[in-house]
This record gives structure tokens, C-alpha cells and sequence, in this order.
């Protein structure tokens, strides 16, 4: 899951993008507003964002505001010092899906994290499962047909996507951003060899190639369909 955390105190956010690591979490930062809501009106792909309220160039109200006024739905979750009821409710008000107060814990900001990206796929509990798969993003346990699969931090983020949104066709370069965010060099092949390895681990046929465009993980067949 790639996260977007809106901070201007570094030192937090770094501790924060530290917190989540282990989760299997790509965390990218940005540490002002006006620069946060020109990428997420692009093209960037984001499950969730971790926004700040006081924040440099554009306040997290306003960055909050004209994201819904655009109609972009992707899960915030605002994390602020403003603790008073009246910032909560304009928080929420604004578009806010949740609202956590500094200082805070944090175990809670990740069970509020994984409750806020179930709500946003749909799934009542946090446990994904599909066709012969599950998932636990909470234990970080994979399964395949009963039996326990071992995957790396990177092969675990890239099943978990192909599994929160089975039938979306993803191209190279959005699985890329997904997986390793802004930050890291990535071999040009890494992608390829990431999707070869959850292939040989689970089955061949779990993940569709389409020549030029990607990949997907296709829904499985309605009965009686054709």
C-alpha cells in the first residue's frame, strides 16, 4: 500500500515513514499543502494520505476542501496538534475519513490506518481473501491453498495491491510507484522479477500479462457466466 504523509516537522515524518515500514507500507513525503494537492490532482497512484493541518503555503483544510471539490475520494486521514471539538468537526467536514490528535500512539495510528484502507476497498475485516489466497496486512501472513507462503516487504506490497483490486490493470510504471515511491533507485527489471517470484509461489495463471500495458489479477469467472 503507497501512502502519502503530508508533514512539515521532518523528524516526525521520518519517524512515522520508519513506523510503517514494517507494515509493508511505500510512505512518500511531502512537508507542504500547495505542492500535496498538485500531486494528488495528478497522476500519482496513493491508497491513503496522512495529512497534516498546519502545514506551509496551503493549510490541510484547504488541501482537504478542494480535493473533494474535485471529486477525488482517495482516504485521508488527518493527523494534527488541533484537538479542540470544533477542529474535529471541521476536519471531518472538510472530507477528513478519520482524525487522529498529536501526540499520538503508534500502534493506534496504524490500526487506524488498516481500518481506514478496509473501509476504502470494502472489506469488513482487514483479512483478504481471494480465490486460494489470504492476506493479513495486520500479521503480514500470506496463504496459499492452507498453506503458509513466505514473501519479501516488496513481493507482500505487491500482492496485497493486485488483491485490494482484483480486474485493475496496472501498467509497469504505476506497480513501480507503488512498490518503492519516490525514493529509491529500482532496476529497471524489478517489477518483471517481483511478479515472476509471486507467480512461482502461488500460481502462473493468478497473474495476467497483457503485452504493452501490465498486469492484472483477474476477478474470478461468475456462475454461469460465459
Amino acid at each position: 500500500m503507497r501512502i502519502l504523509l503530508v508533514e512539515d516537522d521532518p523528524s516526525l515524518a521520518s519517524g512515522i515513514r520508519l513506523a510503517l515500514k514494517p507494515e509493508h507500507y511505500t510512505v512518500d513525503i511531502l512537508d507542504d499543502g500547495q505542492t500535496a494537492l498538485a500531486t494528488l490532482r495528478g497522476d500519482e497512484p496513493f491508497d491513503a494520505v496522512i495529512l497534516d493541518l498546519g502545514l506551509p503555503r496551503l493549510d490541510g483544510i484547504a488541501v482537504l476542501e478542494r480535493l473533494r471539490r474535485a471529486g477525488n475520494r482517495v482516504p485521508v486521514l488527518v493527523l494534527t496538534a488541533r484537538d479542540g471539538i470544533d477542529d474535529r468537526i471541521q476536519g471531518l467536514d472538510s472530507g477528513a475519513d478519520d482524525y487522529l490528535t498529536k501526540p499520538f500512539e503508534v500502534a493506534e495510528l496504524k490500526a487506524r490506518l488498516r481500518a481506514l484502507l478496509r473501509r476504502s476497498q470494502g472489506h469488513a475485516s482487514s483479512v483478504i481473501r481471494f480465490r486460494d489466497i489470504e492476506l493479513d496486512p495486520g500479521t503480514r501472513r500470506v496463504s496459499f491453498r492452507g498453506e503458509p507462503v513466505t514473501l519479501s516487504r516488496r513481493e507482500f506490497t505487491l500482492l496485497q495491491e493486485f488483491l485490494s483490486h482484483p480486474g485493475r490493470v496496472f501498467t509497469r510504471d504505476t506497480l513501480t510507484r507503488l512498490v518503492y515511491g519516490w525514493d529509491e533507485d529500482v532496476e529497471s527489471n524489478a517489477i518483471e522479477v517481483h511478479v515472476h517470484h509471486l507467480r512461482r509461489k502461488l500460481a502462473p495463471e493468478m497473474i495476467r500479462t497483457l503485452r504493452g500495458i501490465g498486469y492484472v489479477m483477474d476477478k474470478p469467472p461468475r456462475d454461469g457466466g460465459e
